[in-house]
């Protein structure tokens, strides 16, 4: 099943939970959605909390729009844009299409290290700052439903402010999350 803008208009909660088992593809390579993470604009933690500046304005964009930024300086984190100031992070996919070139770009045949993780999964995907912006219901976006997985919530990873909400979601004991989930 085809995503449609409609899907994306609506709570970033709901929308990051309901990633879960979409694929994602980029140029053809890609794999299925395991874990995500939601930002809202009244989210502490959200790059959008305290208004729109030059480096979140993507996260201000139309819906199913990409928010792509640099991590720490390290690496590119990839977003997708629900309603205005809020976004679902891509945290991890079970890689399916283009293995081989995903390897080529991470450097490992590791299947389980190739997407595990924001950084990683930007690197396999090759999504850099050229991807900001860009409408996620077109080329060289492929974005649609494969499985309907159990899934599991818990607190987001890495952050300082609104540790607290359990708006981290992933798919059920799969082996491809960048850290399992505590019960």
């Amino acid at each position: 099943m085809t995503l449609h803008r409609s899907f994306f208009n609506r709570d970033v909660v709901q929308v990051a939970r309901d990633l879960i088992g979409v694929s994602l593809h980029v140029n053809g390579v890609g794999g299925v959605i395991v874990e995500t993470e939601a930002y809202s604009i009244d989210d502490a933690a959200a790059h959008s909390f305290s208004g729109q500046t030059l480096r979140n304005s993507s996260m201000f964009g139309s819906v199913a729009s990409s928010y792509v930024y640099r991590s720490y300086g390290l690496h590119w984190c990839f977003n997708i844009v629900c309603t205005p100031g809020c976004a679902v992070l891509i945290r991890a996919l079970e890689p399916q299409a283009g293995l081989g070139l995903m390897g080529e770009r991470r450097k490992t045949q590791n299947a389980h290290l190739l997407c595990a993780g924001p950084g990683r999964l930007t690197q396999a995907l090759a999504i850099t700052s050229h991807h900001d912006g860009l409408d996620i219901l077109a080329p060289p976006f492929e974005l649609y439903r494969s499985q309907s997985p159990d899934v599991v919530s818990g607190t987001r990873i890495g952050i300082s402010k609104a540790v607290t909400l359990p708006w981290r979601f992933g798919k059920l004991n799969s082996p491809f999350l960048s850290r399992k989930f505590v019960s």
